[in-house]
């Protein structure tokens, strides 16, 4: 079965594919004022790849339930059970495969955001043996990754926040592929769509938006006027899922939706000014006085009932099959840039946010397309190319990487460089060297530094009347070194 899905179309007709199993890995970001066809492209999206992998459903506006008559999904009223079962109704959904729209409009604001928190932790503290591949799909992402706090209590931004910062940046491992979408990118956490790869940008007419949209497409600043003139339905895609250079693209049809509310004008009635007023008020006061009550919300479903509707839901899905795609050039290069970015003076007094920051934007610059580190898988590259372990052979340096295998990030460069000069057999380490790893100039930091290793069993330190020290690498015996 293929996993590429047509989207929609190029002004010239030809036809735009996204591929899933890339999206599965690298997370989408779509951006566009309110009525340039986000929830429409959200959709077309869903409809295209309902066969091929399960859906989980974000819906706060109630815009999405209508999926479950055509393509099988079940609609969860958010209003309708408690926080733990909807946790426990988040489990089942990994165990089972099942496509969802948690739908929220029956809720508060606040409420909305801590119940579909409460629902995407569940999600992600699945059990192993449950990861499997899902996309999740957050519409109206601003309420959800708040940039700034809002009205919002702190407690509930604080949970929020985790649960869409986990799903965006963890989520990958877990099978969870996030595809959030807003309305204004100055207003969602920026290490939230930090992580997205691919990106469609529908019109926006705000400078400051315009030009952070402008940014994640590789375009030039003077280019970014041009977002602002898109029509509706009509956005600018990039990435590896989609494609490697930015283009227009015009959503196709969907099969489902809202039918009757109109999005154009209606004749109004031509009932006359006198008639009119009389049909407003006529009666007002018994209409007040026998105001019926408002109707009983519909019962929920049992528990029971609804594991049984999303444990048959498991027959819809498809499992696409993996083809190996040849990433080996990306990967080389984004080895070269880390290499660079190592050796570059003044990097390593950085912080690692800053680091990673630079190292994304030289891959942009350069539009690398393909599968890119993460935070945690960049620092420990990064602190390898700096201490320069790639001079050594392969079972040497994986030796040395066991031995690290316990060492905190933050620690990590110095530590590999102490070991390298270990296994040199020097007699001194370079003192401004692991300086440097530390990213410090203070002696006595690196005299704590030192201390917290040997606390924590990694090396052991000997220091002679006279003041030096010697320092072995427990693991590289018969090996050590004079700081």
């Amino acid at each position: 079965m293929s996993a590429q899905i047509t989207i929609g179309h190029e002004s010239s007709g030809k036809p735009v594919e996204f591929d899933i199993e890339e999206l599965l890995a690298t997370r989408l970001l779509v951006q566009g004022n309110s009525g340039s066809g986000k929830s429409h492209l959200l959709r077309r999206l869903l409809e295209e790849s309902a066969g091929m992998v399960q859906q989980v459903v974000i819906d706060p506006e109630g815009d999405f339930p209508s999926l479950a008559e055509e393509f099988g999904h079940v609609v969860i009223d958010g209003s309708a059970y408690s926080p733990g079962e909807i946790e426990a109704l988040a489990r089942r959904i990994r165990e089972h495969r099942a496509s969802v729209v948690l739908d929220l409009d029956g809720l508060e604001v606040e409420q909305q955001i801590r119940c579909a928190a409460q629902f995407l932790t569940a999600l992600f503290d699945a059990p192993r043996e449950h990861w499997y591949p899902a996309l999740v799909v957050v519409d109206e992402a601003q309420m959800f990754a708040p940039a700034a706090a809002g009205e919002m209590a702190e407690d509930t931004r604080r949970m929020t926040l985790t649960a869409m910062t986990n799903l965006m940046c963890r989520g990958r491992k877990r099978g969870l592929a996030g595809i959030v979408a807003t309305q204004r990118l100055a207003k969602l956490a920026k290490n939230v769509a930090a992580e997205a790869s691919n990106f469609l940008m529908g019109r926006t007419f705000l400078d400051i938006d315009m030009v952070r949209a402008a940014d994640l497409l590789g375009m030039e600043r003077r280019q970014a006027e041009r977002i602002r003139e898109l029509e509706r339905g009509h956005f600018l895609a990039l990435g590896p899922a989609i494609t490697r250079l930015p283009l227009a693209c015009k959503i196709g049809p969907v099969k489902t939706g809202n039918t009757v509310r109109s999005e154009g004008l209606m004749a109004l009635p031509d009932t006359a000014p006198e008639d009119m007023a009389d049909l407003l008020t006529r009666d007002l006061a018994a209409d007040v006085a026998k105001a019926p009550p408002p109707p009983a919300p519909p019962p929920a479903p049992r528990m029971e009932e609804m594991e049984d509707s999303i444990a048959h839901a498991e027959e819809r899905q498809v499992e696409a099959p993996a083809e190996a795609l040849d990433t080996s050039h990306v990967a080389s290069r984004i080895a070269e840039i880390i290499a660079e970015l190592a050796s570059e003076e003044g990097i390593a007094f950085q912080s690692a946010s800053a680091q990673y920051q630079t190292f994304l934007t030289r891959c942009r610059r350069e539009r690398l397309i393909g599968p890119m580190p993460d935070m945690h898988a960049f620092r420990r590259r990064f602190a390898v190319a700096g201490a320069g372990l790639e001079a050594l052979g392969e079972e040497m340096q994986a030796r040395i990487m066991q031995l690290a295998s316990a060492v905190d990030e933050d620690l990590l460069g110095p530590f590999l460089v102490i070991a390298k000069a270990a296994h040199a057999g020097e007699t001194q380490v370079d003192e401004n060297e692991l300086a440097r790893a530390y990213g410090t100039s203070s002696p006595g930091r690196i005299r704590r530094l030192l201390d917290h290793l040997e606390r924590q069993g990694l090396i052991v330190v000997r220091e002679d009347f006279g003041g030096g020290r010697t320092v072995m690498v427990p693991g590289l015996e018969g090996v050590s070194v004079t700081t």
